[in-house]
């Protein structure tokens, strides 16, 4: 069961103190192979008999799309920034992450709070205010760092996608060499990644090794949570309250009432489920008190 912890208070309108399914979060840096190894999750987890559901930032139909055209302008401030992302999280886990636990699958998040906690605190956003603003993020099952260097990230950046503009720090590094803010940044970022890996108890694998060992430690983190789940028909004892039906069925067309109808039947709660989880889904001048807001998450593994 993912227990109903938030790194700050309750959102409203959400009660149920646990749900079946599992959110489990693999964090990093681009270009450490994060991506990829969640592809590969999802295909061996449907493969033991999971139903899983993955999920990443910018994918939100409420806040992606305007991310995506605003950070291509090169004009967002860090503060516009993060109100932008903490309402594409919003948007996510209220219409994705929640209706998948709800039915028992496997929530596989490509990035969570925590890579724009670290983005925003190496460009000297206040971190209470981003404890404030994340406030209603879920605190996950588990919680994948892929742990690398500078020195092993250079040569994936320079033969996959190149240098890019936001991860080179070019926003608020001086400076025109890009390839030198690039290392500045970079160095910045996995410092604090490795800062969180630390508060929050990341489970942290070493992305420096071959795809086949990266991949073989994360099936054995994540088999971890997974293990003891019902796979028969996580959804037959879970009250679905008509509200999340409601916020799924959002744009649908349909009416909020009769998917609530759906209740009558196992199979057509599944069904019902199947839908929701079909859709498509897609930082600091203040030193972190030892208790705060965000009170810790998965412990280390």
């Amino acid at each position: 069961m993912t227990e109903m912890n938030f790194f700050g208070h309750r959102p409203p309108g959400i009660e149920t103190d646990a749900l079946p399914g599992r959110l489990i979060v693999i964090e990093a840096t681009d270009a450490a192979g994060r991506s990829t190894h969640v592809g590969r999750l999802k295909e061996w987890l449907e493969d033991e008999g999971y139903a899983v559901m993955d999920t990443g930032l910018r994918r939100s139909d409420l806040a992606g799309p305007g991310i995506q055209a605003a950070k291509e302008g090169h004009i967002l401030d860090p503060i516009t920034l993060n109100l932008f992302y903490a309402t594409d999280l919003w948007d996510r886990l209220e219409r994705r992450i929640l209706p998948g636990l709800r039915a028992g699958m496997v929530v596989i998040a490509d990035r969570y709070v925590f890579s724009l906690l670290a983005r925003a605190a190496v460009r000297g956003v206040s971190q209470r205010w981003l404890e404030d603003v994340y406030g209603f993020a879920l605190v996950p099952d588990r919680v994948i760092y892929l742990d690398i260097d500078v020195e092993h990230l250079v040569p994936r950046v320079v033969a996959t996608s190149g240098f890019d503009y936001w991860e080179s720090g070019q926003d608020f590094l001086r400076g025109h060499d890009m390839f030198q803010n690039f290392v500045t940044y970079q160095r910045l970022l996995l410092a604090e990644f490795r800062r969180l890996a630390d508060r929050y108890g990341f489970a942290v694998v070493d992305a420096r090794g071959s795809a086949a060992d990266i991949f073989r430690a994360l099936k054995e983190e994540v088999g971890q949570v997974v293990r003891g789940m019902p796979m028969d028909d996580p959804v037959v004892d879970v009250a679905i309250e008509p509200l999340d039906l409601a916020i799924g069925a959002f744009g649908s067309g349909q009416d909020p009432v009769d998917i609530a109808g759906t209740r009558n039947g196992v199979g057509e709660v599944a069904n019902a489920a199947e839908d929701v989880a079909s859709g498509d889904d897609g930082l600091a001048e203040d030193q972190p008190s030892e208790r705060s807001a965000f009170g810790g998450s998965s412990q280390r593994r």
